[in-house]
């Protein structure tokens, strides 16, 4: 996290609201925090993160004192013991500011089942909003942000990320998700296998850092630009939706004839549609045609 002058040292603590506030914090640059989320983190009763040493440095960069205050650590593997607690001070009238360790809590971060646990016991929820990696991504991507999907990580075993890519890579919108920055070659090679190598992509890394970079161009070319070794940072992908879809015969035809080994023609039709993005009607006129066997 880059480093940057006090903006708000010395600002008093107002009374918060009892409730639980998710506060967005920078996924680079320090200076990226809004101003509400220092209020917030100066003001709050009671202090939760991801990682309590990430919060106290950007609070120190910041000026924002602890004043007494502890910060609790909060994530997957101690919701049972921390969250019962802070639901309980909310209760009694405190005010909770959770963060994640870099951009918005809950998005692909934890804290999911702490918000989820406050609203089920009737408590209020507040966003204090700021930096999103997948929302940076996709303002310098160039690609279509009228529509877009969001879909997390991909899974990490190679098959179950290769059925995972051709489903979500066929959705009616631009298609946001995060990767490890070493397999994102080896997923775009996969974008490549199920046909999507002629689509525009953008992947960025270390968005907001000093070595941003962005490469930009169809699955095949960023695929190339990127060393077999991988790179280095944090890393969003942004794939443009997929066009109309112009069948190719032959290739059609290939996968409708190992398909029907295993099933019916019908079938058989409404797989390899989904797979290639085409229309399930054009699918199984070419399927009709297929000799028996």
């Amino acid at each position: 996290m880059a480093e940057a002058a006090p903006l708000r040292a010395g600002i008093e603590a107002a009374r918060l609201d009892p409730g639980l506030y998710l506060v967005a914090t920078p996924i680079g640059a320090a200076r990226d925090i809004t101003l509400r989320a220092l209020d917030t983190l100066n003001s709050a009763d009671i202090l939760a993160a991801e990682d309590t040493r990430t919060m106290r440095h950007l609070m120190d960069i910041h000026g924002i004192p602890l004043r007494g205050r502890r910060i609790l650590a909060y994530h997957d593997h101690n919701a049972d013991r921390h969250g019962p607690a802070m639901l309980a001070a909310i209760g009694g009238g405190k005010s909770v500011a959770y963060a994640s360790d870099a951009g918005t809590p809950l998005v692909s971060d934890p804290g999911y089942r702490l918000g989820r646990d406050a609203i089920d016991a009737g408590l209020a929820v507040h966003a204090v909003p700021g930096a999103s990696a997948m929302l940076a991504g996709l303002t310098v991507s160039g690609l279509p942000s009228d529509r877009f999907l969001f879909a997390g990580f991909p899974p990490t075993p190679l098959g179950q990320r290769r059925s995972w890519l051709e489903k979500w890579s066929q959705v009616d919108a631009t298609l946001i998700f995060f990767e490890s920055p070493r397999r994102v070659k080896q997923t775009l090679e996969l974008l490549c296998e199920t046909g999507a190598d002629g689509r525009n992509v953008a992947v960025g890394r270390e968005l907001t850092k000093r070595f941003e970079e962005v490469f930009r161009g169809t699955v095949a070319q960023v695929s190339d630009a990127i060393p077999d070794g991988g790179i280095k940072g944090e890393v969003v992908v942004i794939l443009d939706r997929a066009g109309e879809a112009e069948p190719d015969p032959d290739r059609v035809r290939k996968e409708l004839q190992e398909a029907v080994k295993t099933m019916t023609k019908r079938d058989a039709a409404a797989a390899v549609a989904q797979k290639l993005g085409l229309p399930r009607r054009e699918v199984y006129q070419i399927a009709l045609q297929l000799g028996e066997g």
